[in-house]
């Protein structure tokens, strides 16, 4: 029935994406390429709305099969109800950063309200039960995060569908293996309405998410990891691990930008995936090497969970090892390029 539901769920995205990017749909809106994008035409951009309609139709399908499921899916789709809202909004009439950021808030908090927030720092052989404030507090930094950064990575094309194809494909197996049918089911669900829209947005792209599908999907990212924490499914180091590809490419350019004094709200292009594709590289190339470290990290999670805490932590240190290596990778290669120049 799971298979079910996902294919169903792949089908509705993937028709709701094609007719989103006809150029009759009413609800079409154009992304115009500046100076800061990697995309040179005029776009759609509403992508979103199909992944968002397709999960939202298929969890209560969910629900409906599981007798109403467990609670903490209604405070998940409450709060990402309102991520979508005003993302819809930003993309039809650009939002202030300031009033974006309060609704994100608010649906932090709604998701903290389902007692979603983590009661425990977990790391490898390691357990520290933290006192409540502390609990809400890094359990909204972690949800604010997710939801902007997923939204900062959404920049070149297939490559948030593809994190989120390959990230809530993991934590369905996660769930699989711990024996959590509605938690494998949901992320199954999420997995297949981003795959019908890649289907449309993998290098060249036709039509991009948006703010709606990014900063939503984010969400229900920080979501299923709180979610899996509570239930002993895998700690939140587990998902930082998986979707590690976003949040350090993220986190690192952030801090680089603060450093620099720059206005971190703004569009930019030094994302180490923009980069590349500024290098030459190009989309496709890209986001398919994105693909290649996305699963090597997704494999790491699942192989982590089978470990004691000693080969967790080598597993933990050799990708920080790798991610440095990749970073200034890239930095030699724009030294090259400009010594070339």
């Amino acid at each position: 029935m799971i298979g079910v539901i996902t294919l169903f769920a792949f089908v509705i995205s993937a028709g709701l994406t094609w007719v989103l990017s006809h150029p009759s749909s009413r609800l079409q809106m154009l992304d115009h390429p500046n100076e800061r994008s990697l995309h040179s035409v005029p776009t759609p951009r509403g992508g979103g709305v199909a992944i968002v309609s397709a999960i939202l139709a298929m969890v209560v399908v969910q629900m409906l099969l599981h007798d109403q499921g467990p609670s903490i899916i209604k405070w998940i789709l409450a709060g990402a109800l309102l991520i979508a809202g005003v993302s819809f909004l930003d993309d039809r009439f650009t939002i202030a950063p300031r009033y974006r950021l309060s609704v994100h808030f608010v649906a932090g908090v709604v998701l903290i309200s389902g007692s979603l927030a983590a009661k425990s720092l977990i790391l490898p052989g390691m357990t520290w039960v933290w006192p409540v404030s502390l609990a809400v507090v890094a359990s909204m930094l972690l949800i604010l995060w997710l939801v902007n950064l997923y939204n900062f990575m959404d920049g070149m094309d297939g490559f948030a569908a593809g994190m989120t194809v390959i990230g809530f494909g993991v934590m369905a197996i996660l769930g699989g293996l711990a024996k959590e049918p509605f938690f494998t089911g949901f992320n199954l669900i999420v997995a297949g309405s981003a795959a019908g829209f890649l289907a449309f947005n993998f290098p060249p792209a036709r039509i991009f998410m948006g703010d709606v599908g990014s900063s939503t999907l984010g969400f229900l990212a920080a979501a299923c990891i709180l979610w899996a924490s509570r239930e002993g499914i895998f700690p939140v180091w587990i998902g930082v691990m998986i979707f590690s590809p976003f949040i350090v490419d993220a986190t690192v350019t952030l801090v680089r930008r603060l450093l620099r004094g720059e206005r971190i709200w703004e569009a930019h292009k030094s994302h180490y995936y923009q980069r590349l594709v500024e290098l030459g590289w190009g989309h496709r190339k890209t986001v398919l090497w994105e693909y290649f470290l996305m699963v090597l990290c997704g494999l790491s999670a699942i192989i982590a969970m089978q470990l004691s805490a000693r080969y967790q932590w080598v597993i933990i240190m050799t990708w920080m090892a790798v991610y440095i290596i990749l970073m200034l990778s890239v930095r030699r290669l724009e030294t090259r390029k400009r010594l070339k120049t």
